[in-house]
């Protein structure tokens, strides 16, 4: 399984939800947080091409997007392929 890694903030429903869903699979993730931390924010926005909001989501090398991005790969039934890479 590749690496998981989630960009989040304590207070963001959208971070929880996409927390939730990764944790109903079993899919464990780094999970980290830029709450205050302006350096960590700058660096996962470089490394999600510009997007500014929590979460951002990676999965390997591949960038997923945010939480609604998440779910429509799930609804899809494309997340577990992606997972299973």
């Amino acid at each position: 399984m590749p690496q998981v890694t989630i960009y989040t903030t304590s207070w963001c429903p959208y971070c929880h939800a996409a927390k939730a869903l990764l944790t109903k699979k079993g899919v464990a993730f780094e999970e980290i947080g830029v709450d205050g931390k302006p350096e960590l924010r700058q660096a996962m926005t470089a490394k999600a091409g510009g997007r500014t909001s929590v979460p951002q989501i990676f999965i390997g090398d591949s960038h997923v997007g945010g939480s609604d991005d998440l779910h429509a790969l799930d609804a899809q039934g494309k997340l577990d392929t992606l997972l299973a890479a």
